[in-house]
């Protein structure tokens, strides 16, 4: 059945009051953090909720899996602050229209895949970077303006502001325990609320960050020049973003596919993402990517099928339209205790149990993404710069790890056994194996417990025959497997092959002309 049609299939086995109980406290949790980001990049603040809406009813009903919310994330916003203070919202637009073609044509051509490179140990930076960035800008909501200065809340604002977040927390924490009934996030975000406006609680409130009161989204065409020019100007930000998004994104899918024990789409992903910044571009939204936190708030008040994440966005619609003055006045405190919440259930904190059990070059990859998670907020940065470094690490310890075992059988022929893959990394360490000079007259390499890799194996082959060849002696390669001959019949140019058959085995014989 077709995810959308899946929404309205009241044979599934979906609970729906906590589906609309979870949709309805993601949304509360979004709004606030989608209004930051807008206001943090100069945008309008509608821009910050309209991207909110059409992410979230976009990746919701067209995404790789239920479960994941979508939003105006600060990822993908961060990436384009550049592009608004040197050319404006128009091509702002026009730049996240051109990731959203980017990441559909990622998603149809099933390059999703290739999020499976990421290792643990860059997950485990990725998500505690994240982790302490989340907690971290809730110490934000401590501060306040005066005479136009940011300072510390003090005093009683503070007490007040303090009191009211350990009130969600311990709500959070305690509601559990007596009844599931409800999201327990909900729940105290409604009594926070009520106590402070049934007492007259003077603290910070939503509508202290903006107005969130407007209209339907506007479907307008960005008013830019369509040349080459303008191509070159927003190209560069588009890529970035897509990339970003992506990243993000499917790193989220990951998380979900990891916390529920299923399985998600990537590539299906990347085509609602991209859809979802497509329609982004042409109605007044600053685009997005998967939003972990509000995906985690989804996950723990229960949802697991895709109608929370439509309910999450068509309630941030209908508080555009009509509800802006009631939502406008829920504390901020209740806000934050929640997402500190979200922080805390974020970490994984079983990295610390097994720090000691872990290869010491995993340990610093997973502190060095996060560490650069949260110096520079990057989240794709630092899954790449963790990809490569641990990418770097498994070519050193694969090419420690190739050896050869050597004897000279009756006939005189002597035999080298090869254990290991031969590739960039290990073709030094190969050649110094043999010994040319007091080798007899024929050689056979046995590659039944190795294979050639890549081009730099190839090579490495062909300069081993040149020097047997010109000290006049015949090199075999044996048990070659059907991926090393195909490479080495493509490099015919660089060494001549001419394979034969064996009734136990194939024989391979290099020799140059």
């Amino acid at each position: 059945m077709k995810p959308y049609l899946r929404l309205f299939d009241f044979s599934n086995k979906i609970d729906y009051k906590i589906e609309i109980l979870a949709g309805l406290t993601v949304a509360m949790t979004m709004i606030p953090e989608s209004l930051s980001f807008a206001i943090l990049a100069g945008f309008p603040p509608l821009v910050g909720l309209y991207a909110a809406f059409i992410m979230g009813l976009v990746t919701s009903i067209l995404g790789g899996r239920p479960g994941m919310v979508s939003g105006g994330a600060g990822a993908t916003v961060v990436v384009l602050i550049a592009l608004m203070q040197s050319h404006g919202l128009e091509y702002v637009f026009a730049a996240v229209a051109l990731a959203g073609v980017i990441q559909i044509i990622i998603g149809l051509f099933k390059l999703g895949k290739f999020i499976r490179l990421v290792p643990q140990p860059v997950m485990f930076g990725f998500v505690n970077g994240l982790a302490v960035i989340i907690f971290m800008s809730q110490v934000e909501q401590f501060k306040t303006v005066v005479n136009g200065e940011v300072t510390w809340l003090s005093g009683s604002p503070l007490y007040i502001m303090a009191g009211l977040v350990a009130l969600t927390i311990a709500i959070i924490v305690l509601l559990p325990k007596i009844t599931k009934a409800v999201p327990p996030s909900l729940v105290a975000i409604i009594v926070v609320f009520a106590i402070v406006l049934g007492f007259g609680i003077d603290t910070k409130m939503v509508r202290d960050i903006a107005a969130v009161s407007g209209g339907f989204p506007p479907f307008h065409i960005p008013e830019v020049p369509f040349n080459l020019e303008m191509l070159q100007i927003i190209f560069p930000y588009a890529l970035i973003m897509t990339g970003v998004g992506l990243t993000e994104s499917l790193l989220t899918l990951s998380l979900v596919d990891e916390i529920t024990g299923t399985r998600g789409n990537g590539n299906r992903e990347c085509v609602a993402q991209g859809s979802a910044n497509l329609l982004n571009g042409f109605f007044f939204g600053m685009g997005g990517c998967a939003m972990i936190a509000q995906t985690l708030v989804n996950l723990s008040a229960g949802a697991r099928a895709r109608l929370a994440g439509v309910i999450a966005a068509l309630t941030i619609l209908v508080i555009i339209l009509f509800g802006a003055p009631v939502i406008e006045r829920v504390p901020m405190a209740a806000l934050v205790g929640v997402m500190v919440m979200v922080a805390f259930g974020t970490f994984e904190w079983i990295s610390f149990r097994i720090i000691n059990k872990m290869p010491k070059q995993d340990v610093f990859v997973g502190i060095l993404v996060a560490v650069i998670t949260i110096w520079l907020h990057n989240l794709a940065l630092a899954v790449l710069i963790g990809v490569i470094i641990s990418a770097l690490v498994f070519a050193w310890e694969s090419a420690k790890r190739i050896r050869a075992r050597k004897y000279i059988d009756d006939k005189g022929v002597k035999h080298y056994e090869i254990f290991g893959p031969l590739f960039f990394g290990s073709v030094t360490a190969f050649t110094e194996k043999f010994d040319v000079f007091n080798d007899p007259e024929e050689v056979v390499i046995d590659f039944r417990e190795s294979r050639v890799a890549d081009m730099s194996g190839i090579e490495a082959l062909n300069k081993l025959t040149e020097r047997y060849h010109k000290a006049g002696k015949k090199l075999h390669l044996k048990h070659l497997s059907p991926d090393c001959r195909r490479m080495l019949k493509n490099a015919e140019d660089v060494i001549e092959v001419n394979i034969l058959e064996d009734p136990h085995y194939a024989v391979m014989t290099d020799e140059l002309s």
